[in-house]
């Protein structure tokens, strides 16, 4: 039973380490998210400035396992090109060579009177917990408190590390005798490399395991190296694996390079051992040394820095190959549906695990959403003015377009509500929820619309000159805040957002007005029911498209100003009541714009009125 629980603890610490590293990446990555996107935004062709860039991210968020999937999804999400994601594939393979040379602190040993006594990791394990529990316990901020986390993380993981380095002595006579097997068949090494870190899916928790061993029992350069050269290549299938899952070929290619890349860096290692033993460069001493904790760290970064400065200069051949093994599927579609997942390519479920990128990609295509919205509602208008029948088709093909962002809108933000940690993503995403519903409905009340002038064009009907005066200005209002919603919408402009409002009080007005001339013609049998019915259709759609606005427009102001979330109606009540000089300005102006235009129609009561009650068979307001 001794030997049971000290596997449990040995597996207990490998788990401590897995969550520490967990934590402690998940915290660097909150922390510097918007570090990211702007090094991400300048990738260029350079697959010099590529590889750094892919360094970079990996030493921040800690696995090139993490960097490689976000990668496949930046190329799924249209971010970068299969060509420009080659660099950033191979710097972190380097990148993750890093998390080696920090859990190396174990082999610190000092005196207590030693400035390096405080990292050794029995001393900086704990403080790192008390010092990251303290942060989480007092800071209100989202950045200190993921500081906090980074401080958990990291203890957690050397906790981990010490746990499994303790249990790792108990079987120092078996673990000599696994590592002499290593010693004498390299291929043995080579494929057991590849089998645990394919188990563990972390590479650098399989070093850390090495690493352990390496302070606690000893091992030898040559029986190591092959079981290091396996971690790397199974470190790329797991990603490969795990990456193309609902992938396209675009991405295939990128995590296919991984494994291509890794092939050939273990091949180029493999070579350059052999040729160094032939040649006596790598002589007894090299080979049979004893490699504590830092020294496996050392081998490992050779290892994984070697071949990329070496490789990095033929990328492009490289990229070349991967394209050849990866072949582009002819798919045929037509150029409605190549529209459709134009636009759905965007959401990829590989970034849902970096929210501020996937909310940024989100948002890009809600932007796109609007401006079908208003093409639909332009169509619509259009209908109005000049019937066409093909119009009618292309009308609803949008709508289904518009119905299917929405739907994948809403479950991609769901499904990335895990991995949100920061009060702003989190608005953002309730932001992008209920506009996305906003923009839907936009499109909702134009086809509303249109299938009213559809059954009025079933019928032979039309409406008198006067009812379509009155409808064109409604019409130009509401197309004008559509406009300015829309360009709101897409720079997030709080300022003109705030011009929307005061349209949408013009345009209710309006409405309100021009159903009441109607209800009077109908009264006097200037237009019957049925058609009548489809008018106050019309207007009523068009009225819930400004309100739609008025729904957008306050979200936006919400981003800033956070104190409206939750009292939006009372926000609006008290702008509409209120003597603010910009909002009654405002509506002064549109006023003067619009519901001028409709005064000048004189009403049906206005011209009997004027003819003393006559006949009224000109009358603009018949038939």
């Amino acid at each position: 039973m001794a030997i049971f629980y000290r596997i449990v603890a040995m597996l207990g610490g490998l788990a401590m380490f897995l969550y520490g590293m967990r934590v402690m990446g998940d915290g660097l990555k909150s922390n510097s998210g918007g570090t990211m996107k702007v090094a991400l935004a300048k990738v260029t062709n350079n697959p010099f400035l590529a590889f750094l860039l892919g360094v970079f991210v990996t030493c921040i968020i800690q696995s090139s396992h993490a960097t490689i999937v976000i990668t496949v999804g930046l190329v799924g999400a249209g971010f970068l090109t299969f060509r420009q994601s080659v660099g950033i594939v191979m710097g972190a393979n380097v990148g993750t060579a890093i998390t080696a040379q920090i859990i190396r602190l174990m082999d610190v040993q000092s005196g207590e009177n030693s400035i390096m006594y405080f990292f050794k990791a029995d001393n900086l394990a704990p403080i790192a917990l008390i010092f990251g529990i303290i942060v989480l316990m007092t800071a209100s901020r989202e950045s200190h408190k993921n500081i906090g986390n980074v401080a958990c993380g990291f203890g957690v993981l050397f906790m981990g590390l010490i746990f499994m380095s303790n249990a790792v002595a108990v079987f120092k006579e078996t673990l000599s005798g696994l590592l002499t097997a290593f010693e004498n068949n390299y291929f043995l090494g080579f494929v057991s490399g590849i089998f645990v870190t394919g188990i563990i899916q972390s590479s650098s928790a399989v070093i850390g395991i090495i690493q352990s061993v390496a302070s606690s029992v000893g091992v030898t350069f040559n029986g190591v190296f092959a079981v290091i050269i396996g971690v790397n290549i199974g470190d790329c299938l797991t990603a490969f694996l795990v990456s193309r899952i609902g992938a396209r070929e675009e991405q295939i290619r990128t995590a296919a390079f991984h494994i291509v890349y890794n092939i050939f860096a273990a091949t180029l290692i493999i070579t350059l051992l052999v040729i160094g033993r032939a040649t006596g460069l790598l002589n007894d001493n090299f080979w049979f040394a004893s490699l504590d904790s830092g020294g496996v760290a050392n081998i490992h970064g050779m290892f994984r820095v070697i071949p990329a400065v070496t490789l990095l200069p033929f990328s492009g051949a490289l990229a070349k190959m991967t394209e050849i093994i990866v072949k582009d599927k002819p798919v045929e579609v037509d150029s409605e549906d190549a529209a459709v997942e134009q636009e759905l390519r965007e959401l990829d479920s590989h970034l849902i695990s970096s929210p501020i990128l996937a909310l940024d990609r989100v948002q890009s295509l809600l932007v796109h959403m609007s401006e079908v919205a208003y093409k639909n509602f332009s169509a619509c208008s259009k209908q109005i003015y000049s019937y066409e029948e093909a119009r009618i088709d292309r009308i609803q093909d949008r709508e289904d377009l518009l119905d299917r962002i929405t739907d994948q809108t809403g479950k991609y933000l769901i499904s990335m509500t895990p991995y949100i940690k920061r009060d702003r993503d989190f608005r953002m995403q309730n932001f992008q929820l209920k506009t996305s519903v906003c923009i839907e409905r936009i499109g909702d009340f134009s086809v509303t619309a249109s299938d009213q002038i559809n059954e009025l064009e079933r019928l032979e009907k039309s409406f008198s000159d006067s009812a379509i005066t009155e409808l064109r200005i409604v019409l130009d209002a509401v197309d004008e805040i559509l406009q300015i919603t829309m360009q709101a919408y897409k720079d997030l402009d709080p300022m003109l957002a705030r011009k929307v409002e005061p349209l949408e009080e013009v345009i209710d007005d309006m409405v309100a007005d021009i159903n009441t001339r109607h209800v009077y013609r109908m009264s006097k049998n200037f237009c019957e029911v049925e058609r009548g019915i489809l008018f106050q259709n019309i207007l009523s759609s068009l009225e819930s498209i400004s309100d739609q606005c008025s729904d957008i427009s306050i979200y936006i102001i919400e981003l800033t100003e956070t104190s409206i979330i939750g009292r939006e109606h009372e926000y609006i009540h008290q702008l509409h009541h209120s003597a603010e000089g910009d909002f009654q300005a405002e509506y002064k102006e549109k006023r003067e714009k619009y519901y001028t235009r409709l005064l000048l129609i004189p009403t049906l009561a206005e011209l009997e009125e004027e003819n003393g009650n006559q006949d009224n068979s000109d009358n603009p307001y018949s038939d």
